[in-house]
């Protein structure tokens, strides 16, 4: 770490209170809470909802996902805020991972429900589900078996094995981007994501318009025009959490091979850790729901 002496070979005391640890502290910390408060939220929202629902099946892996990553969370707090990983090896790299799992599987669903209400959109459909509670059941349970069985111990086998890394020191698997497989599946990763997010933005600004011009009056006391939003949200969040990493990804696999820099590291830490502000969207779902809000929106708007 920065600014270590060379008499005393111990952990340094001055990355502790490194500005940049204090951006990831708060910015966890954030995610943590908020990430709980909206997972029970939406809890307690999905018993009332529709289990048949395609995009309730959405909304409950999303619910499923981020609850599997917060409850890493506190682990990520304990290491930046004491500088030491007392944990093995092996789990530091599973927590590692499920910080870029959690970010894939949260577009894939992001993109199922936002492809769910499309279909409904443009079908002039009332409603899209499953004809059984079963099969709902059924194709969770496949999507989460590939992602755990298959994606996930593939990922743990091929991650932090190719380099050699200090056991008490965590998230520190950089090196791997020097690895020309690694650089690739990097390379098309980030191609996938813009591309989806530039895809799935056009779509929502063309329905939305769509929408307004069919809409007479105020578009905020339309039930179709706030159907709209609710999407809208899912592409925010791709666009706010998952592209800043995904941009500054590109810029990191350059210099990796040509500067050995600690704050580099320290950056694309945190441009991580934006991906997990998306743990909030169930809290801001929960929110865009109420019909209280939609009353003084409307209220607001009519004035």
């Amino acid at each position: 770490m920065a600014n270590a002496t060379n008499i005393t070979p111990g952990p340094p005391v001055a990355d502790y209170h490194h500005p940049m640890y204090a951006v990831l502290i708060a910015t966890y910390t954030i995610v943590f809470i908020g990430g709980v408060s909206g997972a029970i939220s939406m809890s307690f929202l999905l018993v009332k909802m529709n289990a048949r629902s395609m995009t309730t099946a959405a909304i409950i892996n999303l619910v499923v996902i981020h609850s599997l990553f917060l409850v890493t969370v506190p682990f990520r707090l304990y290491f930046y805020i004491t500088g030491q990983w007392i944990f093995d090896l092996p789990f530091c790299k599973i927590v590692s991972l499920m910080a870029h799992f959690h970010m894939y599987l949260t577009l894939l669903f992001y993109v199922i429900a936002l492809v769910i209400r499309w279909l409904i959109f443009f079908q002039w459909k009332e409603k899209v589900e499953f004809y059984r509670n079963l099969h709902a059941v059924a194709t969770s349970a496949a999507v989460w078996i590939l992602a755990l069985l298959l994606v996930l111990p593939l990922m743990f086998i091929w991650y932090g094995n190719n380099e050699p890394y200090e056991r008490t020191k965590c998230f520190t698997f950089q090196k791997e981007l020097k690895q020309m497989p690694w650089k690739a599946v990097n390379y098309i990763a980030i191609i996938v994501v813009i591309a989806i997010t530039c895809t799935l933005l056009g779509l929502q600004v063309f329905i939305i318009r769509k929408v307004v011009k069919k809409l007479s009056g105020s578009v905020w006391s339309h039930q179709e025009f706030w159907a709209q939003l609710k999407s809208l949200i899912f592409i925010c969040f791709i666009i706010f959490c998952f592209l800043p990493h995904h941009f500054f990804r590109i810029y990191y696999i350059q210099c990796i091979n040509q500067v050995q820099s600690p704050e580099l590291e320290k950056y694309n830490e945190i441009c991580l850790s934006i991906t997990a502000i998306s743990c909030l969207d169930l809290f801001l779902f929960a929110i865009s729901g109420s019909k209280i809000l939609r009353q003084k929106i409307t209220g607001l708007s009519c004035c």
